[in-house]
């Protein structure tokens, strides 16, 4: 029933399309802002999120009269947000709000388990035998709890400036991610 084959396909286009490691930037400002990230919960949340997207996505989308597109579009506007924090410096997420759920909204969805990746998981359902996905996602999953966990690591290894240029490169390049995700979602 597991095919190696297949199981290492989803998973590196799953580690492709949620890029953790490019995203260690954004989840070291939210860490920042919050005072932690429940490395656990968030990882949990992502777990939870694709499965579950992966089973129900298209009906859930179809129960609330949305479509994939809609829902991409929504997402890049929250990515775009972030981007914007990131590379002005400003902050549009209140301090009180982000504390509580930092772990869940932003960093969970829509920065790790986002459109991208649900609607990936949509297209790879159709490709792909389900339990080869969900070990793939399995695996995804444990290199994003690894990646969340040492997050304070990464940061003091990177020092500040070396943060500070990651923070606004990655910031661009996350501004990108959100109208390219815009574009291709409204045929712009």
């Amino acid at each position: 029933m597991f095919d190696l084959r297949e199981i290492a396909s989803v998973t590196m286009i799953l580690f492709a399309i949620i890029d953790i490691l490019g995203a260690v930037p954004v989840i070291i400002q939210l860490r920042q802002k919050s005072g932690r990230i429940e490395s656990e919960k968030a990882a949990i949340a992502v777990l939870i999120l694709m499965i579950v997207f992966l089973f129900v996505g298209e009906e859930l989308l179809a129960l609330i009269n949305l479509d994939v597109s809609s829902f991409a579009i929504a997402g890049s506007f929250v990515i775009f947000v972030i981007a914007m924090e990131m590379i002005l410096g400003i902050k549009v997420f209140k301090e009180e709000d982000i504390e509580s759920s930092v772990s869940i909204v932003p960093l969970a969805f829509p920065l790790i388990a986002g459109a991208g990746t649900m609607t990936t998981l949509l297209s790879l359902k159709s490709q792909y035998a389900t339990p080869n996905i969900i070990l793939a996602i399995i695996i995804n999953t444990v290199f994003v709890y690894i990646v969340l966990k040492n997050t304070y690591h990464l940061e003091k290894l990177l020092g500040t400036n070396g943060l500070n240029i990651l923070r606004k490169t990655f910031g661009i390049i996350l501004l990108a991610i959100a109208v390219k995700l815009f574009r291709s979602n409204t045929g712009l």
